[in-house]
């Protein structure tokens, strides 16, 4: 298998990382979101809030897991948007990878690269949330040396109440 490498998006590539997020997110919720919500999905709508996304905010970042020109993966990365966040922690606010490299170190080095960017941003802990009933998506962070904070929040999807807990690390 070839290399992988990562490069920063432009707003070029929000048609790419919306063809990539739809699918990859409804592989990611196959099971835990009721089936019209992971249908009603569009990759327009996608395409739409990542053109418009880091607009405006000078640290935040979309980096894209590339293989031969073919888009693996994306992780987007930026401060923390918890409100009572001190400005020194940072949030991967998603990461999604196409489900045929699930498995194959991709997502690893990924996640480890876009920790790296934080870091290099001068942030000094990283947060990020999961849906609470995701469980591989823990085993990941939790992988990772991320762990739960003890902190949740539920949120609402389209009329769909799901519970998130939130994990962190230390980028030091």
């Amino acid at each position: 298998m070839a290399p992988h490498s990562f490069r920063l998006a432009t707003p070029a590539d929000a048609r790419r990382i919306a063809e990539l997020h739809v699918p990859a997110w409804r592989a990611a919720y196959h099971g835990l979101l009721p089936d019209a919500l992971l249908a009603s999905q569009s990759v327009d709508t996608r395409e739409r809030q990542w053109r418009q996304w880091n607009e405006g905010h000078a640290l935040r970042r979309i980096w894209l897991a590339e293989r031969e020109g073919a888009l693996l993966g994306f992780a987007a990365t930026g401060p923390s948007r918890d409100r009572d966040a001190a400005t020194s922690i940072g949030e991967v606010y998603a990461i999604y990878l196409d489900p045929e490299v699930i498995g194959t170190g991709v997502g690893r080095a990924l996640f480890a690269h876009a920790n790296e960017t934080l870091r290099g941003l001068g942030f000094t802990r990283a947060m990020l949330w999961v849906l609470e009933s995701n469980a591989r998506s823990r085993r990941f962070y939790e992988a990772a040396g991320w762990r739960a904070d003890g902190t949740r929040k539920t949120e609402t999807l389209q009329g769909v109440e799901v519970v998130e807990v939130r994990y962190a690390c230390a980028l030091s």
